[in-house]
């Protein structure tokens, strides 16, 4: 196994979902001029939204973000979120303004300014399990540009590791910065990328992404990943290739802590299914299960992915047995795997 240290030398031997086209033209028509009055339709309240103060408007892309971080919340109605239950608690209101803050395309809304929304913005990075999972961060505020993906943020003794790009904010940064900032930032594949020049310059992070997944806007990552792996990072750390998806898809595996973060490579999807969500595949749908096959061989109980929700199961063996009958129900629809 080639081993990328945490200092010195590094020696070395990118599912994310692609953009429907209707939300390609909303985020082509964003670089350029646009009628006030079409962005004042995109931003007006959704009808499907219950009466209230909290709302979701009509420039929704379906990315699913607030709805497993507010579940009691939003819902999805008509293809869209949309707020299905008005937040009273003092939690449903925390967890609904983190949701505001997280959203891609900045659609969620409350009728007025509210002052809590000052101290929701500290709350970033949150902590996905603090018992189970400790020094394991979601990072929030999700990118439209990689469509919504998750960005995680890990805390470790050797240097903090940023999964994914987060859309870039001032205000996550200075959050990160008193984690200790981050010294690498590694990019599962091509399509999650989000602001990744903006964190490498605010931190001054080692860029990690696999050579098949390099392109005009990652040219310059200072890490490029060549062959088939594994690599490491670290003694904690190992970076398995994970093709099908794109052709440089490559997962993260936490191994003391049992943890794959899997990018778009493999995920529960929201109708609590597990997903490799092929219909967004950029290569091969057979070399992707391929690839999931390689999991089997893997000793992890959480799977936190870039889209789709998360996994946990019981221990390996719960994890080995899912991924087989998943590869098996596949088998049927998909030509040797």
């Amino acid at each position: 196994m080639n081993s990328l240290a945490f200092s010195g030398s590094f020696l070395f031997c990118r599912f994310g979902v692609s953009i429907p086209s209707r939300t390609r033209t909303k985020r082509s028509a964003g670089n350029h001029v646009v009628h006030a009055t079409a962005v004042g339709e995109r931003r007006r309240r959704r009808p499907q939204n219950v009466e209230g103060e909290f709302f979701v408007d009509q420039r929704c892309i379906d990315c699913d973000t607030c709805r497993w971080m507010a579940p009691r919340t939003f819902g999805s109605v008509d293809n869209m979120s949309a707020v299905i239950e008005q937040p009273i608690s003092e939690d449903d209101r925390r967890r609904a303004l983190q949701a505001l803050l997280s959203c891609p395309t900045n659609s969620i809304h409350t009728e007025k300014p509210t002052k809590e929304i000052v101290h929701v913005q500290k709350s970033f990075p949150l902590a996905v399990d603090e018992s189970r999972l400790p020094g394991i961060y979601y990072c929030g505020y999700h990118s439209e540009k990689s469509y919504g993906a998750t960005a995680y943020l890990i805390i470790h003794p050797e240097g903090n590791i940023l999964v994914d790009s987060p859309r870039y904010t001032e205000l996550l940064a200075r959050n990160i910065e008193i984690f200790g900032g981050a010294k690498f930032m590694f990019l599962t594949h091509m399509d999650d990328v989000a602001d990744h020049d903006k964190w490498s310059k605010r931190f001054g992070c080692t860029r990690i992404l696999h050579s098949r997944d390099v392109k005009e806007s990652t040219v310059d990552v200072e890490m490029k990943l060549y062959g088939n792996g594994p690599w490491s990072i670290g003694t904690e750390f190992d970076l398995i290739h994970t093709p099908g998806h794109t052709e440089g898809s490559v997962c993260l595996h936490y191994k003391p802590l049992k943890v794959l973060f899997t990018g778009d490579h493999f995920a529960k999807s929201r109708d609590s299914e597990f997903s490799i969500f092929e219909q967004f595949n950029r290569v091969s749908v057979n070399m992707q299960l391929d690839s999931l096959r390689k999991l089997v061989d893997l000793d992890f109980k959480w799977i936190l992915p870039g889209h789709g929700r998360s996994i946990q199961f019981r221990d390996n063996q719960e994890k080995n047995s899912a991924l087989e009958a998943f590869l098996a129900q596949k088998k049927e629809a998909y030509v040797s795997i």
